[in-house]
């Protein structure tokens, strides 16, 4: 008996017969569909958690690792059932009910993190694995119901692995560039359990073998309906963040942003000299030293969020020309729509990385360079290295000043090896912070929490520096020296090929503000 002989008689084939099961086409659909699903749930997870968790490199490592996870353990559980029942009864409740979990996912993520937030990452695990797994478990089912004999096994099993794979680059890139940028996440999610449900519904139909379908169907209605009464919902989202604008109750022109639950600036409409957050306090402090009173700058920005201190430098050093480097558009679109930049402001904005903004600027361009990017509490780890404040020295004047806002806890071992960065590029560079945070206060455990850093190639008025810092209430102080040498310690510069920012940096605790 020939093996192909012996494979079309065997248990398992007879419940299978050649005449059965997803023809060509239909296969490579279903395995396509479900392998692009599994990516577009894995992407917008990330968006979904980045307002309670941070948009760090360990929650990215997290839901990778989580969707790794439920391809392996699909893929391999839906081979071995699919050898144990007929695989003909599988695909439309694998389908069906995973769609019910994609569909429900904003509202249980939302909900359980305003409410049960303890419980956020194994909730959110379980959003993850449970499709995930289920919609890996669709490739095996159908290789199994495709393989009729030994003679095509490889061609079988060949093809349809590679139409996974391109399913899986069609939805990384489909939800990245295109659906993100036009729908909310919610409605990604609501919508892709829709088509999973009725995709399970056309295969029943087909097969006729369950009848679990329509039930299926009114969950996803009703987690549609949960999502628009869930916690935690946007004003917007960003191609970047959760972002929403809340006013001031104790003043009327009050105005702060807020990106994936983080307070990131504060703007007063009616009065850009308002200084709400005690960074901007210090920025402004330092830099109101450092130049001739009510001298124009040409400034650059790295980051923008609400355009803060560009508004401050516009307001109190009149004819000064700020260019900010914002990569997310749609916090520009805010800035524009609901917090009052208008043209006559003299801050042009311009949508991109701000390293890549760095290099297309003139030597010797700028008075001023002001850092104040971030993903989260975390400053992007390619504007913190030794290049990029190559770079950053190479757009100042010979008197020129680079500011930046960080934020550290705990052992403030990434505020220690920032400041250590620019050391070895700037000739003069000065910490301000709380005492405690900054080795000249008590010997108490330093809470953490933004500091500033400045770096020159002159010597800065420190004197006047402190002397404004202490006028704004800031309680904070100055680092330079052999103070600023001792507290640094043997903290390694970071550069383009190791810097680990987010591991640096300790745990926060409440995301709060900035």
């Amino acid at each position: 008996m020939s093996p192909v002989t012996e494979l079309s008689s065997s248990p398992a084939a007879e419940g299978t017969p050649r005449d059965f099961g997803p023809g060509p086409r239909a296969a490579a659909v279903l395995v396509f569909g479900s392998s692009a699903a599994v990516l577009v749930v894995e992407i917008v997870a990330l968006r979904l958690l980045a307002p309670y968790l941070g948009l760090t490199l360990e929650t990215s490592t997290t839901v990778i690792g989580i969707a790794l996870t439920a391809i392996a353990l699909g893929s391999w559980l839906g081979g071995r059932i699919a050898d144990q029942v007929d695989p003909r009864r599988l695909i439309g409740p694998s389908l069906g009910v995973s769609g019910v979990v994609v569909a429900l996912t904003p509202a249980v993520l939302r909900t359980t993190a305003e409410w049960t937030p303890a419980l956020l990452l194994l909730i959110a695990s379980l959003t993850i694995l449970v499709p995930g797994a289920l919609l890996s478990a669709v490739t095996p089912i159908v290789t199994k119901l495709r393989l009729t004999s030994l003679a095509e096994t490889g061609t079988v099993v060949g093809r349809l692995s590679g139409v996974g794979t391109v399913g899986a680059i069609v939805g990384t890139v489909l939800t990245g560039f295109v659906l993100v940028s036009r729908l909310p996440v919610s409605g990604i999610l609501i919508g892709l359990g829709a088509l999973l449900v009725a995709g399970s519904a056309l295969v029943e139909w087909r097969t006729r073998r369950w009848s679990g379908t329509p039930v299926l169907a009114l969950v996803v209605v009703a987690g549609g309906l949960a999502t628009t009464v869930a916690p935690g919902a946007c004003d917007a989202e960003t191609r970047y963040h959760c972002a929403r604008v809340v006013a001031d109750p104790g003043r009327d022109s009050g105005r702060t942003l807020v990106l994936d639950g983080l307070r990131h600036s504060y703007v007063d409409l009616d009065d850009p000299t308002f200084l709400e957050f005690t960074y901007v306090r210090a920025l402004a402090s330092v830099v109101d030293a450092a130049f001739p009173e009510d001298e124009p700058l040409a400034a650059h920005h790295l980051g923008g969020g609400g355009l803060t201190f560009p508004r401050y430098l516009a307001a109190t050093r009149p004819g000064t020309r700020s260019l900010v480097s914002e990569i997310d558009g749609g916090v520009v679109r805010i800035d524009r729509d609901e917090l009052g930049l208008g043209p006559e402001a003299g801050i042009d904005v311009r949508v991109e990385d701000g390293r890549l903004g760095l290099r297309r600027l003139e030597t010797g361009s700028r008075d001023l360079v002001v850092g104040d990017a971030f993903g989260g509490v975390s400053v992007p780890w390619h504007l913190t290295t030794v290049e990029a404040m190559t770079d950053v020295r190479r757009v100042l004047d010979e008197d020129g000043l680079y500011v930046a806002n960080l934020i550290d806890h705990g052992g403030q071992a990434f505020a220690r090896a920032e400041a250590a960065t620019l050391g070895e590029i700037f000739e003069h560079v000065a910490l301000v912070g709380e005492p405690a945070d900054i080795g000249l206060g008590p010997a108490a455990t330093p809470g953490g929490g933004n500091l500033v850093v400045l770096a020159s190639g002159r010597p800065v008025d420190l004197r006047a520096a402190q002397e404004a810092l202490d006028a704004r209430q800031t309680g904070w102080k100055i680092a330079v020296g052999d103070d600023l040498t001792s507290w640094i310690g043997d903290a390694r510069p970071l550069t383009d090929d190791y810097a680990p920012v987010d591991q640096l940096l300790q745990p926060s605790g409440p995301r709060s503000s900035r």
